[in-house]
């Protein structure tokens, strides 16, 4: 008896463990799959559009079905919506190289030389199309470049096989994309619309609690400058998950404007805050005085109010934060009134500092509600009642930048074309398919000459692993299915290596160049010789643009960073200059473009990459007050009429900002600062004169207010032109 109740007791034990076992589990087991299950998923899914599309092709008959198999690998992406807006410009670049091959086919019969110079220039000018526009639109251009030459060269001595060959190239190329599309879109979708909408709600969280540590403890400035830079990608990134989300999601299409305010309204806050933290880290440093013991209790009952809501759910908690910040934005200007009494005796600087302090709170406030109200209406995905209409979203890319990237791919496809013609070499066509691929893949790339290395040591494993399947894999197995299996793992470890950020270019080069060696067509040639040389023209032609690109076009070149800085000075100019309708919005998009355009290029910690992000940080600064000065201004319009200096004062001031900005030196810095002074003294005159009018004395507090501010932060030690 006593031993069947402990049996009893054995078996029931187990269970009661499980039961507390699993709920513990749960959490580990969402967490995988919220991370490392995400990659494992994206795995399974390509080779299993890859193997796809490999039978697809070989069922249709086509002539090579690895060329469909390797368009998968190019075109493969974690979420739905990129596979299909990437499939979009796909089929059009496709379509449009196709036409370019046929076209230089038809002109140039016979006639390699002129055939050779005329697609090195349709593949130079579409690369550096591509870099001129990015994001999806870059693969677009990219793939009118690439296809042509995948169909043109190697049918240069033969053109009466052009056209079948085009025709073949384009359906194999078509059934890659539908298969990608297909699989990512129906088996397990990721969608991009709700990686979007959780960036969001992450984005509006983590700028709440930085915005709540900048207004109350405040943060050095080392940890300011990267945090803020981290923004800047996350303004620029978002643009580019906007455009593809819309593929996807109906929704997402018809609130595409809705978002686009959502960003424009998100910079704006940007460049407030930035612009508080600039003034309280000026304020602090001339050490304790009545001005900053004044404005401080704001700062920090702003800061705690963003602190204790910030921590709830973003989605429902931005009305609530928007409802807050009215009933504080409400009550602030007669606190700041009463604030402002007893410093009235202070000197005029002082007094100058608490104007401006309160007045660009009041304006991060405004601008903060504007953003969570925007937030909180797409939340509940209704528009917001009485929102700005949403301006474009306007990059910038340096004429230079363009112009060499064309330069760097003419000259390396220039030197395989050439040596190709002159030796015959009979694997020279694919070293010049090979260059051109290098040359559109790394376009974009932070350092395309590491990147074109490690694909050309992917180049050398495919060509040894393709090796091995060709003398010892193809010809034991037979059948589709064994095939699969013995295809899978090569191609899964491919594709692991190319979803890793620091070995991506590793895994690019061995799964495309895998497919493109020895992936298996309808009939097999087993040609080891063919296979290695092969190989051989395809790890030269990658060697061989690395170093051309470190020659022609080297990563980190100090004139080209210099040059993009000099862009980035000239918003600054453009925000002294152009027309004020949609001035905000494209000053504001531009810089942010520029200076993400700058990080990708200085990817180390140097003084380079600190000076580069310093420019950044007061263009925002100065071009942004200007902005504001120049509405201030323009909404009082009656200003020009009360002295006949004024809009003289104006204007002079705005020039030498545009001078000290286009050709940064000492003297335009005090060329500047003199401007920005005598129209402080032409205001502060005009402020006498209407000082009876409450409504005119607020103009020109204002237009006051965003003078200082542009004189402090001329004057501030941490700025560029003040380091030198």
């Amino acid at each position: 008896m006593m031993r069947r109740q402990h049996a009893i007791k054995s078996t029931v034990d187990p269970r009661r463990q499980w039961r507390v076992i699993l709920p513990a589990l749960s959490p580990a087991v969402r967490d995988w799959a919220n991370s490392d299950g995400l990659i494992w998923l994206h795995l399974l899914k390509t080779v299993t559009a890859g193997l796809l599309a490999l039978g697809i092709a070989m069922l249709l008959d086509l002539q090579q079905p690895r060329i469909a198999m390797t368009t998968v690998f190019v075109l493969m992406q974690p979420f739905s919506g990129m596979v299909l807006a990437k499939s979009f410009y796909r089929i059009l670049g496709t379509a449009v190289g196709t036409v370019a091959a046929l076209v230089l086919g038809a002109l140039f019969v016979q006639q390699p030389e002129l055939y050779m110079l005329g697609m090195i220039g349709w593949v130079s000018v579409c690369i550096a199309a591509a870099v001129r526009y990015r994001h999806f639109r870059w693969y677009g251009f990219v793939l009118a470049g690439y296809t042509a030459t995948l169909i043109g060269i190697p049918n240069v001595t033969a053109p009466h096989d052009l056209f079948l060959a085009a025709l073949t190239r384009a359906a194999e190329v078509a059934v890659g994309i539908v298969c990608s599309s297909a699989v990512s879109a129906l088996f397990v979708p990721q969608r991009s619309s709700l990686a979007l909408r959780r960036a969001l709600h992450l984005r509006y969280a983590n700028f709440t609690a930085f915005a709540a540590d900048v207004l109350g403890r405040g943060i050095d400035r080392c940890q300011f400058e990267r945090r803020f830079a981290d923004l800047v990608d996350e303004i620029v990134g978002f643009e580019a998950t906007r455009t593809f989300a819309a593929f996807e999601d109906p929704a997402m299409r018809s609130r595409s404007q809705h978002l686009g305010r959502l960003n424009g309204e998100f910079m704006d806050a940007c460049a407030r805050l930035h612009a508080l933290h600039q003034l309280l880290k000026r304020l602090r440093a001339n050490g304790p005085n009545g001005t900053v013991d004044a404005i401080t209790p704001y700062f920090s009952e702003l800061s705690a109010l963003l602190a204790s809501t910030g921590s709830a759910d973003a989605d429902a908690d931005a009305a609530h934060v928007a409802a807050g910040l009215r009933l504080f934005q409400a009550s602030l200007p007669r606190r700041v009134r009463e604030t402002r009494r007893p410093l009235e005796a202070a000197p005029a600087e002082s007094l100058a500092d608490f104007d401006t302090a309160a007045e660009l709170l009041y304006r991060f406030v405004d601008e903060w509600i504007r953003y969570s109200e925007t937030y909180a209406s797409l939340a509940r995905h209704k528009p917001g009642a009485g929102q700005r209409t949403a301006g474009c979203y306007v990059s910038r890319t340096n004429g230079f930048v363009v112009a060499f990237t064309f330069a760097r791919s003419a000259a390396a496809m220039a030197i395989v074309s050439w040596f190709w013609i002159a030796t015959d070499w009979p694997s020279g066509g694919l070293a010049v398919i090979g260059a051109a691929l290098v040359c559109a893949l790394t376009s974009t790339a932070p350092n395309a000459s590491k990147m074109a290395v490690q694909m050309a040591v992917g180049a050398v494993l495919a060509t040894m692993t393709g090796y091995l399947f060709t003398c010892y894999v193809y010809p034991n197995i037979d059948g589709f299915p064994l095939l699969c299996a013995t295809l899978a793992p090569v191609l899964a470890l491919g594709a692991f290596i190319a979803s890793r950020k620091l070995s991506a270019g590793y895994g690019i080069g061995f799964s495309v160049f895998f497919c493109l060696l020895a992936g298996p067509d309808n009939v097999v040639t087993y040609a080891p010789d063919l296979l290695i040389n092969n190989g051989i023209a395809i790890t030269a032609s990658l060697l061989l643009a690395a170093i051309v690109f470190s020659v022609v076009f080297p990563a980190n070149m100090p004139w080209l960073t210099e040059r993009i800085k000099g862009d980035l000075r000239a918003q600054v100019v453009s925000a002294c200059k152009d027309e004020l309708p949609g001035l905000n919005q494209r000053f504001q998009s531009s810089t942010h473009d520029l200076v993400s355009q700058l990080r990708m290029l200085l990817t180390r910690r140097s003084r380079r990459r600190r000076d580069a992000l310093r420019w950044m940080l007061v263009t925002l600064e100065v071009g942004h007050a200007v902005i504001d000065l120049r509405n201030e201004v323009a909404r009082a319009g009656y200003v020009q009429a009360l002295h006949p200096h004024w809009n003289s004062g104006l204007t002079r001031t705005c020039d030498d900002l545009a001078r000290l900005f286009a050709r940064p030196d000492v003297r335009a810095l005090e060329r500047a600062l003199v401007s920005v002074r005598s129209a402080t003294w032409i205001a502060q005159d005009l402020l006498e004169t209407v000082h009876a009018d409450r409504g005119q004395r607020h103009d020109l507090q204002r237009i006051l207010s965003c003078l200082h501010f542009i004189r402090t932060a001329l004057l501030d030690e941490d700025a560029p032109f003040n380091t030198r």
